[in-house]
């Protein structure tokens, strides 16, 4: 038996053993084994899985007839079959040939790439509005359509972990969003660059310090009650792989009832500018005094 036909059992073998156990399992959480990308859950994420295909069965042609040219190559002009070479340095035909077709391809590739990314960041008619805020190291929700309050969502140790819930992807708060919802999401940063990052949902986004990036999500129905997994995807210090991002899929229903709940259980963020959030009048009109004297002193 040949190597590849050994090679083709022992992956028959593969698929036969675990492709039944993956196709059943819960499409939420990556699986031991997988292969591929983890399954689209937005739109977004099913138009990155045709384009993957599409790039996929082009790199596998590429790949392919280079590796015929140079074994061709090999056999037909080996010092025993050619041992006298030819002397050409320059052949025109060719040399267009190898210009002008890897420009096609590429020309060919850019046009669904940029209909993908216009897709991905044109945000169309938006129902609701969360934004996101990394920080060193947890991240920070924000609902501004649902009386602005917000909370933190820091990594559950592994000591604290409960059965099924996944190492280093588990956070004390998700972010609970609407299912069959046109989602805005807006990624921000308060201290060093972060990344915003929803395999399933075709999302990777960088959060930068003074800066709204914005992206969109629709997740079907059919998911209501699952929980997808992300983690920052961009170096951003010592703690940056302690950073899970996780995100609880609800019905309608369900999300108006628990942004009731969580406008009374987190606090809001919508102090006035300039005043210290929790401090007493008298406090805060001692601030301002203070500030007005140093400011005459400073004239003066």
């Amino acid at each position: 038996m040949t190597f590849l036909s050994r090679l083709g059992v022992l992956a028959a073998a593969f698929l036969f053993t675990f492709g039944p156990s993956m196709a059943g399992q819960a499409v939420a959480t990556p699986q031991d084994y997988q292969l591929g990308l983890q399954d689209a859950v937005t739109p977004v994420m099913e138009r990155i899985h045709s384009f993957h295909s599409i790039l996929l069965v082009i790199i596998t042609v590429i790949t392919l007839f280079v590796l015929v040219l140079m074994l061709w190559v090999m056999f037909r002009f080996s010092e025993k079959r050619n041992p006298n070479p030819s002397k050409t340095t320059h052949n025109v035909t060719l040399e267009l040939a190898w210009t002008v077709i890897p420009v096609l391809i590429l020309i060919g590739i850019a046009f669904p790439s940029f209909r993908l990314l216009y897709f991905a960041d044109q945000v169309q008619s938006a129902d609701i509005t969360v934004k996101a805020i990394g920080r060193q190291w947890y991240w920070s929700y924000e609902y501004p359509d649902h009386g602005n309050f917000t909370f933190d969502s820091y990594i559950v140790a592994d000591e604290d972990l409960e059965p099924g819930q996944p190492r280093l992807l588990t956070a004390d708060n998700a972010l609970v969003l609407p299912v069959d919802t046109n989602i805005r999401i807006l990624v921000t940063a308060s201290d060093v660059l972060h990344n915003f990052a929803m395999p399933q949902f075709g999302i990777k986004l960088d959060a930068v310090p003074g800066r709204n990036n914005e992206t969109w999500a629709y997740v079907p129905a059919e998911y209501a009650g699952q929980t997808f997994y992300g983690q920052c995807s961009e170096l951003c210090g010592t703690g940056h792989a302690y950073m899970p991002i996780m995100v609880h899929m609800v019905s309608k229903a369900e999300f108006a009832a628990w942004t009731e709940k969580a406008r009374e259980e987190y606090a809001r963020n919508d102090e006035p500018a300039g005043e210290p959030a929790g401090q007493p009048e008298e406090t805060q009109e001692t601030v301002k005094v203070a500030a007005a004297s140093a400011a005459v002193t400073t004239s003066e």
